[in-house]
């Protein structure tokens, strides 16, 4: 078996924000199987770029034996030259086509995914309501009310989840993510404070509650925000500050009295382990559409157990993402619980997929169907721009 085509598809997804663009790629075999993979730069700038290096890897798998995906990405590791330099928008591109290449295998072998990473560990995944500030509706809502965050956090306790998700720190009218910050005011730290104090209430004492600053803000500015939310018993705080600021990330740790978690903007080990190293997380946050793929986030799994720390992927994209995750979190002794991101409700992205995964009473059941169990739907590959490269005749 040869892969003889390679298609990029870049999703249109009707009745969402423009800013998200998902892109998608199909591997086409000589024996006729697909292989589907999702990319994790759907949101903000980088899906160009994404494309853009899809279409010079696509070349190189051209020919090649989908069952070598080690050695595939080895090769992409070793000579494609930027991939030593742990870029996402790369690793973006890279973590596609080698979700597909799992995908590949699982159905060659008529398997899940969850089988060829040494079975289940878990029978079903407990997951969380993620950033209800966005609505948590089929329409995008933006709200910024304690009221309202109340209100939302009493309708997902009610659907069963057992965890809660929001990032209280968008304080300008118009505006979802708030420029970098350094010092809050007391006005705005009582504000976020007020936010999340709305959902402790609405939702119990017993629901784990993440706050998420998306690397918005100074280390002290963290620490400030930490101790006025002490009270409210966060489970834990993620992406306080930037990732990159291994240093910073070291004093929250010391200073702010929360586990600490990131990873979403990281790529692969390496990326991960001076933090790691550090002590200064505790759940580590990977994306399968970012860091590498399945491949890298096995080596993850590895580099979390040796330090006895959780996962929790960061899922946010399309269906294809949301199996993808769910099959590496069946097979993950160090998982924690399962992103239920709000966009994965929105109807235009259900449509894009061939099947509807969805929590039942706040968890999954892990599908059982071949390689990660998802492909995109007719209508989604109708609408998409794509591009195609393959083996000439």
């Amino acid at each position: 078996m040869k892969i003889k085509q390679v298609d990029i598809y870049q999703l249109h997804w009707q009745g969402l924000s423009p800013v998200w663009h998902p892109v998608v790629v199909r591997l086409t075999t000589d024996t006729g199987l697909t292989g589907f993979g999702e990319a994790g730069t759907a949101y903000g700038i980088g899906s160009v770029g994404t494309v853009g290096v899809l279409q010079e890897l696509a070349h190189r798998l051209i020919g090649r034996d989908p069952a070598q995906i080690s050695q595939i990405w080895q090769d992409f590791y070793q000579h494609s030259f930027w991939a030593k330099g742990g870029g996402v928008v790369f690793y973006s591109a890279v973590s596609a086509i080698d979700i597909a290449l799992w995908d590949l295998k699982g159905k060659a072998l008529g398997q899940p995914v969850y089988q060829l990473l040494g079975g289940k560990v878990h029978d079903r995944l407990p997951a969380y309501a993620s950033h209800i500030e966005y609505g948590w509706g089929p329409f995008p809502r933006y709200v910024t009310a304690p009221d309202d965050f109340a209100r939302l956090a009493k309708r997902v306790v009610g659907q069963g989840y057992s965890g809660i998700k929001i990032d209280p720190l968008n304080f300008e009218r118009g505006k979802t993510f708030l420029p970098f910050r350094g010092l809050l005011d007391s006005h705005q730290l009582q504000e976020a404070y007020d936010r999340v104090a709305a959902i402790r209430k609405a939702a119990g004492e017993q629901t784990r509650l993440i706050v998420d600053c998306h690397a918005k803000l100074e280390p002290a500015a963290a620490i400030a925000l930490a101790h006025k939310l002490a009270p409210l018993n966060v489970s834990y705080f993620e992406e306080p500050i930037s990732p990159q600021n291994v240093a910073g990330f070291a004093t929250v740790a010391q200073q702010s009295g929360l586990p600490l978690a990131t990873g979403e903007r990281l790529t692969n080990a390496l990326s991960f382990a001076p933090l790691v190293d550090s002590g200064s997380i505790q759940v580590l946050q990977p994306d399968l559409g970012n860091c590498g793929g399945i491949t890298s986030a096995v080596r993850l799994m590895g580099l979390a157990a040796a330090h006895e720390l959780s996962i929790q992927l960061h899922v946010c994209g399309g269906p294809l993402a949301t199996a993808a995750a769910l099959q590496f979190e069946a097979a993950c002794p160090q998982f924690l619980i399962h992103e239920e991101h709000e966009v994965n409700r929105k109807p235009a992205n259900i449509a894009s997929g061939r099947y509807h995964y969805a929590p039942v009473d706040g968890s999954y059941a892990i599908p059982d169907r071949p390689g990660i169990g998802q492909e995109l739907s007719e209508q989604a590959m109708e609408d998409a721009q794509v591009t195609t490269i393959r083996e000439e005749e």
